[in-house]
């Protein structure tokens, strides 16, 4: 099959509406967007909720409740099926995986996390670990070497690494 042999089903393709092209088309001078007006413009348009300068619904309303979206600690997660392939040469810390283009230096705590399985023992430096991530890597003969202090995000604490028990390897 070829380009010029493909057909489009019945239907499928509507032909644009040619706006401007005279009265005669029902669509000539105004092109279908009337007389004057900030609508008639081009580039022109309201935001959501506008009405007309009249107070809009949203801000008549009361703000009620608590959101926690501007309070939540975000991380920098990897998974142990990425690490596996890495091999056991050096520790694995956020600089190497940088390196490795397997994640961006977007200033987040490390995370990593259990999914997949390990071949090989790996020695792996985070700020955090999942409870199924440090088991798998102590069970294939590795160690979780785990951040001392989770500073603030531009804080450069990742030479500091002390291994990972239960109660500091976290969630």
């Amino acid at each position: 099959m070829r380009l010029h042999e493909i057909i489009l089903e019945e239907g499928s393709a509507r032909t644009r509406k040619r706006v401007g092209r005279g009265r005669g088309s029902g669509h000539g001078k105004t092109s279908g967007r009337g007389q004057k007006g900030q609508k008639s413009r081009s580039g022109a348009s309201t935001r959501p909720g506008f009405e007309g300068g009249q107070m809009p619904l949203f801000r008549k309303l009361p703000r009620r409740g608590f959101n926690n979206a501007r309070f939540r600690n975000g991380y920098l997660i990897i998974n142990l099926s990425k690490l596996d392939p890495l091999g056991s040469e050096e520790i694995i810390d956020r600089d190497l995986l940088q390196r490795k283009g397997l994640v961006r230096d977007s200033g987040l705590p490390l995370k990593i996390l259990g999914q997949g399985e390990l071949t090989c023992a790996i020695r792996v430096r985070a700020d955090k670990f999942s409870v199924g991530a440090r088991e798998k890597i102590e069970k294939a003969g590795g160690q979780a070497l785990l951040n001392q202090e989770v500073g603030a995000a531009g804080d450069d604490n990742r030479n500091n690494a002390v291994p990972a028990t239960g109660a500091d390897a976290g969630n």
